[in-house]
């Protein structure tokens, strides 16, 4: 079997009868992880999949909600009847033309009572429709978000795309190179942290959705391992086969040298989301502007000259 991309997909949730998966009920994802790309999702996946708490698909990322579950990876080996049971689900699936929420969620029906979920990055990219239309299926789906500094995210997407040569090879120290690349749809819109979670906000709960930071997986992965546990619902005390909590980066995979001139050029690109995750995400995100000089302070009085200059211009009206 392979996976090829779909065209555009659209929200529909009738399924003649007679090809409907049998359903128990249970069946359901019990939650999303939407992100960031290069973020932290697969060191997330390799966490849930080992613990005595989880069932996790034997495909890291779905793309069912962007890309109907058809993509150019070709399937992952199953490792029991379960994942042949999943495998072949998606495969049907995959072969409609609209999204079907009811035999999406027959999906996890492999996992019993055991927790479960969708780690597909891309879902950062959704738009505000059908967002409400999947948490208004699963009104208690739990929603993580894994956010980095947009810079440094943005940066290792563009390595890992000229890696898997999904993007042309560029002259890294190009500064208009570097911002043409970065101007690639796929790029640009995972690299706005602040409006992702403003817009996954907007319809999921508040105890429901939460944002776990890329920085607390650098300097303390065990911590992070523990609170993302907690949040899921699961035991963070059980360790399962082969479970490790340190994180691993891909050192080994090639990356293209950030120079200081391409870094400040890439922090100024970005230094309104710099301060608009600063104010609005909180925790490690509020470092992120003084990594590139940017105070909170210089914000802060940036802010204050604006609501001066509303003040004048109310007093001179």
């Amino acid at each position: 079997m392979r996976w090829i991309w779909p065209s555009k997909a659209y929200v529909d949730d009738d399924w003649e009868e007679e090809e409907k998966y049998s359903s128990t009920g249970d069946a359901r994802p019990d939650f999303l992880c939407v992100g960031s790309q290069k973020g932290g999702t697969s060191w997330l996946y390799g966490q849930l999949a080992c613990h005595p708490d989880f069932w996790m698909p034997p495909v890291k990322e779905l793309h069912y909600f962007d890309l109907l579950a058809r993509t150019r990876a070709d399937p992952p080996r199953p490792r029991d009847a379960r994942d042949v049971c999943f495998l072949e689900r998606v495969r049907k699936l995959s072969g409609r033309s609209y999204i079907d929420l009811d035999n999406y969620a027959q999906l996890f029906e492999p996992k019993g009572s055991l927790l479960s979920g969708d780690i597909t990055p891309a879902y950062s990219m959704l738009n505000d429709e059908l967002i409400e239309r999947v948490v208004s299926h699963f009104p208690n789906l739990k929603v993580i978000f894994l956010a980095r500094d947009p810079v440094e995210r943005a940066w290792s997407q563009l390595s890992m795309g000229i890696r898997l040569q999904n993007i042309s090879g560029f002259d890294g120290t190009d500064v208009d190179e570097v911002i043409r690349n970065l101007l690639n749809p796929g790029v640009l819109l995972r690299s706005y942290p602040s409006k992702i979670v403003a817009r996954w906000k907007r319809h999921v709960r508040a105890d429901l959705f939460h944002i776990f930071f890329f920085d607390d997986l650098e300097r303390n992965p065990v911590e992070l391992r523990r609170s993302i546990l907690r949040f899921l619902g699961s035991d963070p005390d059980k360790l399962g086969v082969r479970s490790q909590a340190d994180h691993v980066s891909n050192g080994q995979n090639k990356k293209i040298r950030l120079t200081d001139k391409v870094r400040s050029s890439l922090a100024q690109f970005f230094k309104e989301e710099l301060k608009a995750c600063a104010t609005e995400l909180g925790g490690p995100a509020r470092n992120w502007p003084a990594r590139y000089g940017f105070s909170l302070l210089y914000f802060l009085v940036g802010f204050a000259d604006d609501l001066d200059l509303l003040f004048w211009c109310d007093w001179f009206a």
